[in-house]
């Protein structure tokens, strides 16, 4: 408990870390910070659909072979598409998933759950926030209102409880503590304070209630504008393992104030996913080909 409170420490305090010199820069690659993580990790993708998902990082994984993760989100588009396409994430638990009105269905994900090489702990979005508000809090469960009537808490398992002081039923939604988080922000400096420009979504939740967090950026600033401005800070740098800079890190999905959503590309991501053999081919020429010519 003692451990879990100190991640509650302010803004300020790790502001004056910084001031002090008492802050290492955190400043890594890509490749060494994906690197990192255990196969087999529960794995929190920040950003919501199609929007400031960490594709970059997401793509290092695909590149590295990083498998058997248990993905969180509240809603998932592409870069959980991807993972469950491959065959790298075997179990998720979120609370919508899909390609927005634009481009249908996440064929890739819905193909990798009914062969049974991947399970779905279904959630509604609430439940995932409320399971990583428990994580955060240091507590077994997070008791929340408003799921009776729904074939979810039945079908997922949920469990209820009686209020201790009124006797009615609350249902007991179970701490979901990732192992490693991966956020995208727009800036960050090297010590590892971020700033989210536009909706912030469940990014600062799941960089509370992870054991590990990477940042990945746009661009790396000066820490000295996080001093002036404290408040700005939407991740603070104790939170924070590794920050890499990224530019269109977000890409294909938008990044706020940075650049919109890849329709073309996600287009034709899409409409490969149909097929099998057609995603494969195209996973292998848009995603490991360019890399492996780079390189």
């Amino acid at each position: 408990m003692i451990r879990r409170a100190t991640r509650y420490h302010s803004v300020d305090v790790a502001v004056q870390q910084a001031k002090e010199g008492a802050v290492r820069s955190k400043l890594t690659s890509l490749d060494r910070a994906i690197a990192a993580i255990p196969a087999g990790s529960r794995l929190a993708l920040g950003g919501n659909t199609l929007h400031r998902g960490p594709c970059a990082a997401v793509h290092a994984i695909v590149r590295r072979g990083i498998g058997g993760l248990e993905i969180v989100k509240t809603a998932g588009a592409y870069d959980v598409d991807l993972l469950a396409a491959t065959g790298l994430a075997t179990s998720a638990s979120v609370g919508f998933f899909g390609f927005e009105t634009v481009f249908g269905m996440a064929r890739g994900y819905r193909r990798a759950v009914e062969c049974g090489q991947m399970v779905t702990h279904e959630h509604a979005c609430y439940t995932v926030i409320a399971g990583l508000r428990a994580a955060i809090q240091g507590v077994p469960f997070m008791p929340i209102a408003g799921m009776f009537g729904s074939d979810l808490l039945e079908a997922r398992g949920f469990r209820t409880i009686a209020d201790p002081y009124t006797g009615q039923d609350v249902v007991a939604v179970p701490a979901l503590q990732p192992d490693v988080a991966i956020i995208h922000v727009q800036e960050a400096d090297a010590e590892g304070n971020a700033r989210i420009t536009g909706t912030r979504f469940e990014d600062v939740l799941m960089a509370q209630a992870a054991k590990r967090v990477i940042v990945t950026a746009e661009r790396i600033v000066d820490g000295a504008s996080f001093e002036a401005a404290p408040e700005t800070v939407a991740i603070p740098s104790f939170l924070v393992e590794a920050v890499v800079e990224a530019p269109s890190g977000a890409w294909p999905c938008s990044c706020a104030g940075e650049y919109d959503f890849d329709a073309e590309y996600l287009r034709a991501y899409v409409d490969a996913s149909k097929d099998e053999r057609a995603l494969r081919r195209f996973i292998q020429e848009r995603i490991l080909a360019p890399t492996l010519a780079a390189a």
